[in-house]
């Protein structure tokens, strides 16, 4: 498993992704489809049409990576009307990974310390 920095961002690209591609299709759709930069160090995260593969596009400092995860039963459960790029936390990209449906789930308030200006 990959631990990303903190200040990384997770984009999702909610419509199917032809699974054949590799680094540079990927970063292009990163680019051109996306509007974002693939070269960022921003997860891209991929799934397919039958949502059973999933990729995850990220550059560190010395080139690009792919994480790839395939599942042998299930789907990948996420939200595809949202629109066509979704912002995700942390959080929510490891439930996605590990089947948890978000759908159902609820987030409940916590507390949080006020930030000093």
């Amino acid at each position: 498993m990959f631990f990303p920095e903190s200040q990384v961002r997770i984009w999702l690209y909610a419509k199917p992704t032809d699974m054949r591609r590799s680094f540079n299709g990927l970063a292009a759709m990163a680019k051109n489809v996306m509007g974002e930069d693939p070269l960022s160090g921003h997860l891209f995260v991929f799934i397919n049409r039958r949502q059973t593969q999933l990729k995850i596009l990220y550059f560190d400092r010395s080139g690009y990576c792919i994480w790839a995860k395939r599942l042998e039963e299930g789907r990948f459960n996420y939200n595809r009307s949202a629109g066509e790029k979704q912002a995700l936390n942390w959080t929510q990209l490891k439930l996605i990974i590990e089947g948890i449906e978000l759908r159902n789930t609820l987030q409940r308030k916590r507390h949080s310390h006020p930030q000093a200006i």
